[in-house]
Parts: structure tokens; sequence; C-alpha cells
């Protein structure tokens, strides 16, 4: 495929396009939460594991998202130059003012302001086009129809008071109703960071998921979110438990467990939850349950106590290893 598209450019720019760019022919959304700070990008593409090509993020500074013929450099570049102080108009003039391969690529960059820029150009393959917005801009080459872009936009603001990687998932997923990639699907990403960098740059990336290769990847990436949503609540209820507030820690497991009640883990320290709580009964209930499925989360519950995360009676420790 690449050959016959470079031949379809030209002899000059075959010569600038290099190998180790990959043809990432996408769809994708940068966008910013005006109350959170939060910035997101999302990007699908009939290409195997855009989300390593497309997006590019850091908190407190910005996204870039480098597609149809893609230059990672202006990902780095890029962040680096929000970082000097450029707005994203001025970034990227000065990514595209070197580039002999201008004309074949489409970048969008955010700021932590929520500003944007994006160009696409003249030579990237129709339907191929981008709508800038408030706080977001969508931008699509290679796809079915030209209305897929707009369809994005449309999306996004209507899903306003939302959280914002929803909102970037039902701009995407209106990107599908409307044909997508002419090609298909084969991968998708989802990634959103602070709006703001703080001094624990491990806790600046909020969320990152990304399907390098499958036939339904967005479907798989709204699966992956439900379960990012489900582990936040699993999140909660052990820190309610180190404050010892058993009763919200409850509150939180049932939530979790709600969301996949088929999910052993979350079903099994809601029930460690309940024994530590005092309520063996009911944790008792849910071990059962657990233990049909996998005895190894018996041999699990026989190592808790030696590290204090199972405080019970031994009468009661004896009692929830007999479970049948």
């Amino acid at each position: 495929m690449g050959v016959t598209l470079l031949a379809s450019l030209g002899a000059a720019k075959a010569q600038v396009y290099k190998a180790a760019e990959p043809l990432a022919h996408t769809y994708s959304i940068v966008a910013r939460d005006p109350k959170t700070g939060e910035m997101a990008v999302g990007v699908q593409s009939h290409w195997f594991s855009v989300g390593t090509a497309v997006p590019w993020v850091e908190a407190g500074v910005g996204i870039v998202a480098t597609q149809s013929f893609t230059n990672k450099s202006f990902g780095l570049r890029g962040l680096a130059l929000l970082k000097e102080g450029k707005t994203p108009e001025e970034a990227l003039a000065i990514l595209l003012a070197d580039d002999e391969a201008r004309e074949v690529r489409q970048v969008a960059i955010l700021d932590a302001q929520g500003r944007v820029a994006t160009h696409t150009g003249k030579q990237c393959i129709r339907y191929a086009g981008h709508i800038t917005g408030k706080n977001f801009s969508v931008q699509a080459n290679m796809m079915l129809t030209d209305k897929v872009w707009p369809a994005m936009a449309k999306a996004f603001e209507r899903s306003e008071g939302q959280p914002l990687a929803e909102r970037v998932l039902l701009a995407m997923q209106a990107a599908e109703r409307e044909g997508g990639d002419i090609r298909g699907r084969q991968s998708a990403a989802l990634v959103v960071v602070k709006g703001q960098k703080t001094d624990e740059p491990w806790n600046d990336r909020i969320l990152d998921l990304r399907v390098d290769d499958g036939e339904q990847p967005l479907d798989e990436l709204a699966r992956l979110l439900k379960v990012y949503r489900a582990y936040e609540h699993m999140n909660a209820g052990d820190l309610a438990i180190e404050k010892g507030q058993m009763q919200q820690a409850m509150q939180e497991y049932g939530k979790a467990e709600e969301m996949f009640p088929n999910n052993l883990e979350m079903k099994y320290w809601h029930a460690i939850g309940l024994a530590n709580s005092g309520q063996v009964e009911e944790a008792a209930k849910l071990l059962r349950e657990v233990y049909k499925k996998d005895d190894n989360w018996r041999e699990l519950t026989s190592r808790l106590p030696e590290v204090g995360l199972l405080t019970v009676s031994k009468q009661n420790m004896e009692k929830l290893m007999r479970i049948k």
C-alpha cells in the first residue's frame, strides 16, 4: 500500500517521505475540559498500533496529533515549542515551515489553555478535513465520506457535561457511524492527562488505553474505559479501608462489582473488605462463588493475614478457608 500511495504523490514526495514514518491515515480528536483542565486525545485507524504514532501528550503542556503521512518528530518538537511559550498556531507554523511533505501531513495541536491549531495538507487523501472549536479540534483523512469529522465535532459539543474521556469516545463513535476510515478499522487509543503538571509526573497521565489490533477497536476501547471506571471504584474502596471507612469501602466495592459482576478480582476484594468489617457470613457467600471458579483465590486468602490485609479471628479465618 505504501508504495502505491507514494507513487501517486510523485517522485518529489517520495524522496522526502521516510520509511520509518507510519501511514497513519485516520481520524482523531484533541480536546480539553475547561472545568477540570484535563486534556485528551482519541484516535482510530486501519493501521496497526496507531496509539504509538499519532498521539503525543504532556500534562500541563498540551497534545499533538500527527497523522496522514505521520511525522513522529512533530510530537516531541511540538510539545517542546509549547513549553517554550509558543501558541499552537506558532508551533504548527514552525513545524511545517521546513517540512517538504507538509501537503501530505495532517496535524492538530492543543495547549493547556484550550487553544488549538490544525493543518490538513492539500494532498491528504480524500475525504480529508478538520473542524476546530472551543477547546477541541477534530481531524480526519482517507475517510469514506466528508461527514465524518463534522459528526465528530457535533457529538463532542453535544456531550458537554460528561467526563472528557467519554466525550472523546462519543466523538469517535460518531465517526464510525458515518463510515469512518474507508479501509475499515484496526487500532485505537485514548489518552487523558492533567491540565497542570504536578510534582508527581507518574500520576499526571490519568488514562492511557490502547487497542493495537482488533476487529472492533472502538468497542474494545469502550469496554476498557468501563473497566477503568470500575477500578476507580475499587481504588476508592481501598482508600476508604485505609482510612477505616468500612461502609464507604463496601459501597465503592459494590459499585465496581455491579459494573462487572463476573470479575473475580472485584468480587474477591469486596469479600475481603466485608470480612475485615466483621461481616464474615456475607464475605463467605462471595468467596464461595470465587473459590468455585478458581481455587487459587483460596490460597491467596491464606496469605493475606501475614501482611495485614485480612484481620479476622482464627475461628473466622478457618471458616473462610473451609468454604465449599
